[in-house]
């Protein structure tokens, strides 16, 4: 039986790499996000384990607020949205002479996906509190885009604080 230190160690260092790789391309949909969630928080009901109840005595599984405050780091869903963002705001830096950018901003032939990546990109964006501003203008501007998303744990400003 590890400690639970080395096993947030093993989290870090081999789960969340491997769930993580790749998904800057990944077009990431309500139900996979509720997914990751739940996985997520079994992984870290493994790691924590149960907990006496104070009232009853009786040992239970955690709550999901409750394993959130015990390990600080951001969720998958969220690492994997600042991610994506990180790489729009590459693939928009370099330009129209890349088939990338393309591929990031054109129309599907044929039937349309359910969600596009335009989509995406637009709904973390009203996440932040920029739905209404136009994504490729923003992203253009490096040192505007990486204010958005940061690399620390905390997460990202808002959009209003750093438009003032």
């Amino acid at each position: 039986m590890l400690s639970s230190n080395t096993e947030i160690i093993i989290h870090r260092t081999i789960i969340l790499p491997v769930v993580l790789n790749g998904c800057e391309t990944c077009s990431l949909i309500m139900w996979k996000e509720r997914r990751q969630t739940v996985f997520e928080n079994r992984v870290l009901r493994r790691i924590f384990g149960p907990r006496r109840d104070e009232v009853t005595g009786e040992r239970r599984k955690l709550h999901n607020e409750q394993l959130n405050d015990l390990y600080s780091s951001p969720n998958f869903v969220r690492e994997i949205k600042s991610r994506r963002m990180k790489w729009v705001g590459h693939v928009t830096l370099i330009g129209v002479r890349r088939g990338v950018y393309r591929v990031l901003v054109g129309k599907p032939e044929g039937k349309r996906p359910r969600l596009r990546w335009e989509d995406n990109i637009k709904m973390v964006l009203q996440e932040v509190g920029c739905g209404a501003m136009a994504w490729i203008d923003l992203a253009q501007g490096r040192d505007r885009w990486r204010a958005l998303w940061p690399n620390e744990p905390s997460g990202s400003i808002q959009c209003e604080e750093f438009l003032d």
